[in-house]
């Protein structure tokens, strides 16, 4: 099965690098942005032969390694 986890920061923790990536785009004239959050792709295949399975394995892996939960927010999609 294929799948992408997104993740983001939670709202209200401070995004240095979104700030950034916003100041440099208005820098380049792109004055209509009012705010970028910067955040992270997964695209991961997984041997799984249920769904479950899968949420469960991707689930693991988001709240081990992929996210900071203390900090970020993840979404799981399976195709």
């Amino acid at each position: 099965m294929k799948a992408r986890i997104v993740v983001t920061l939670k709202t209200g923790v401070l995004d240095p690098q979104g700030k950034a990536i916003e100041a440099a785009l208005k820098s380049f004239g792109i004055e209509s942005i009012e705010g970028v959050r910067q955040g992270k792709v997964f695209d991961i295949e997984v041997a799984a032969t249920d769904l479950a399975g899968a949420e469960a394995t991707l689930k693991t892996a988001c709240e081990k390694l992929l996210a900071n939960t203390v900090v970020e927010n993840y979404a799981i999609e399976i195709a």
